[in-house]
């Protein structure tokens, strides 16, 4: 299949999602030049705004595949519009996972388009289609590490340094728990088309709770404490120290304050 089989008006993009991104530009403005009176709020605003692209980004990647896969009811569904207001489950989609940043930083995109998956023929095609969002937030994590890895930081203001570094963790963190194989995550959707038709049925019903029970089992300290150490160790090797995403946070979260040695 084509995209010829939407309209051109399905793949039109949304002015909600122009106007988010506008705001990401405004703000990463404001954060790289010092012009707000408080710093913290230009990052919150930045990468609060930057996350929710990210996310229209991911669920833009699994219904365009679903469009090339066969299934030409996204366009009539808005979902190529990029407009987060179109998804099946904006409470999943948006919401929550903006809640997750703000309560314990972590980036954690929730299933939101509905994919008519009757329409798609071949078993490689349905992992595709689960595996496109989170490879949409690899390749985000990939552009906000670049000038860590490519040594390019001279003359970047701290502020800016430390929201994008904060800004990648969400990615990465992001990335590797939905790729996850647990119901209602994108990683069980890049299994399941290979488990036998009874595996499904008895998983199928714990599809809704997937989600809320990584995060819960992520307050967990043992189970955060390890979590938090694979991640560093991923953003180390794309040359992110952790005092970067560790006053990323800290100026996100600009209401509690911040330490001494988190100068911007």
């Amino acid at each position: 299949m084509t995209t010829a089989a939407a309209r051109p008006s399905d793949r039109r993009i949304s002015p909600v999602f122009l106007g988010i991104l506008a705001v990401s530009a405004v703000t990463g403005w404001a954060t790289w030049t010092g012009f707000a009176a408080e710093p913290g709020l230009a990052v919150f605003l930045f990468v609060t705004s930057a996350w929710i692209v990210s996310l229209c980004l991911h669920e833009y990647a699994h219904a365009r595949t679903a469009l090339h896969g066969g299934d030409v009811s996204v366009g009539a569904k808005g979902y190529l519009t990029l407009n987060p207001m179109k998804y099946t489950h904006a409470l999943l989609s948006i919401v929550l996972p903006v809640l997750f940043v703000i309560m314990g930083g972590i980036g954690l995109p929730g299933g939101a388009v509905f994919i008519e998956r009757h329409r798609i023929r071949g078993r490689l095609r349905h992992s595709l289609i689960s595996a496109a969002g989170p490879l949409t937030n690899v390749l985000f994590a990939v552009v906000c590490t670049a000038p860590f890895w490519l040594g390019a930081l001279d003359g970047v203001p701290s502020a800016f340094r430390f929201a994008l570094a904060f800004l990648a963790l969400l990615q990465v963190t992001a990335a590797i728990l939905n790729f996850l194989p647990v119901p209602g995550l994108d990683g069980y959707g890049v299994v399941e088309p290979w488990l036998s038709p009874g595996v499904r049925r008895q998983v199928e019903p714990f599809a809704l709770f997937g989600l809320l029970f990584v995060f819960a089992l992520l307050w967990v300290p043992t189970v955060n404490g390890a979590f938090f150490d694979m991640i560093d160790a991923v953003l180390g090797f794309l040359c992110i120290e952790e005092i970067d995403t560790y006053c990323g946070f800290g100026l996100f979260r600009f209401w509690q304050g911040t330490d001494g040695f988190c100068q911007v």
